[in-house]
């Protein structure tokens, strides 16, 4: 098995078919399509063995797939929207008067790591209004705060110790955070959305772990939210060798001394090998796709209303623009 990053569950051996057999101890998986185009996978890790199987914490794991993320379709964004709040919905039941902590991890000004940050600036602020909020809105709004801590070069400081910070002086009921995302496969670069109960340890997926933001470590129940931007450089090559090599080898004489050779050729060893000749640039080489500056604004956009529709209960899309603008004034 190949020690590919990713964040992405879907991506691990045992869950994603691709990848080995299905039916690991303690993990469940479920698929539900929503459309043609819109693919909702849940999987379920459950106690010891299931963290052993996955070497990820126990938790519910919801991944949306589609690849018109990319596109330029809003009647497909909103159903991806609704889905999303539907199943943030589920993954964890606040009381009314519950508060929300938002919190948009990473750089704003590197693109593949600024969904964070975009996200935050989509959310609807409500918890410092109290009596002064709008006629029509007080009611239907719960109290949501939100913060784009930045990354350690920036601050100096841990995101997760800043989030901390925060979260002892405003005491959320539930924290939200929202992260750019690393994948193993090209295909599911910003067309795959993420979401657990387990938290986010920020960075994990490119080599740069930092403190975790979970229940654990802040006290406070905290939902991930993320979207993979990019894919790890070796395991793209390694993909494209991969291909070439089925085909010589469809193309080569069975039997032969080549075909052997080309049959017998470790995956593992092809990755190390491709790892070995990308040194020493290996563990900072990201590849992300050339339009990912208009897709980030798509999916801050659809993961932002997500987050809106989803813990404020009663209002739409539609609700969303016209409180935005009266909250502005």
């Amino acid at each position: 098995m190949r020690n590919y990053r990713t964040d992405l569950v879907i991506e691990a051996p045992g869950v994603d078919a691709r990848e080995g057999p299905a039916g690991l101890p303690g993990v469940s998986v479920s698929e539900r399509r929503l459309s043609r185009d819109i693919l909702v996978t849940t999987v379920a890790i459950e106690g010891e063995a299931g963290e052993a199987a996955l070497g990820r914490p126990r938790g519910t794991y919801v991944t949306i797939e589609s690849g018109l993320m990319k596109e330029n379709e809003p009647e497909a964004h909103e159903e991806i929207m609704r889905a999303l709040a539907d199943e943030l919905g589920r993954l964890h039941s606040l009381p009314e008067e519950a508060q929300v902590l938002v919190a948009g991890l990473g750089n704003r000004n590197v693109t593949p790591d600024a969904l964070g940050p975009k996200v935050v600036a989509r959310t609807l602020v409500t918890r410092h209004l109290g009596e002064a909020m709008p006629k029509g809105i007080a009611g239907r709004l719960r109290p949501v705060s939100a913060i784009a801590p930045g990354v350690m070069g920036q601050t100096g400081a841990e995101t997760g110790e800043i989030i901390a910070g925060i979260a002892e002086k405003v005491k959320p009921d539930l924290i939200i955070a929202v992260d750019a995302l690393a994948a193993r496969r090209a295909s599911r670069i910003n067309a795959t959305i993420q979401m657990s109960d387990t938290g986010i340890s920020p960075g994990a997926g490119v080599g740069s772990r930092r403190m975790s933001i979970d229940e654990k470590t802040l006290g406070v129940p905290v939902i991930a939210v993320g979207v993979p931007t990019v894919v790890d450089a070796a395991t793209l090559v390694g993909d494209t060798i991969d291909i070439c090599l089925e085909q010589m080898i469809s193309e080569t004489e069975r039997g032969s001394d080549f075909y052997k050779m080309l049959s017998e050729l470790e995956r593992e060893e092809k990755y190390g090998i491709i790892r070995k000749i990308l040194d020493p640039y290996d563990k900072n080489m990201f590849v992300t796709p050339k339009e990912v500056d208009a897709v980030v604004e798509r999916l801050a956009a659809i993961i932002g209303n997500a987050i809106n529709i989803g813990i404020h209960k009663g209002i739409t899309k539609d609700d969303i623009d016209r409180y935005s603008r009266d909250l502005a004034n």
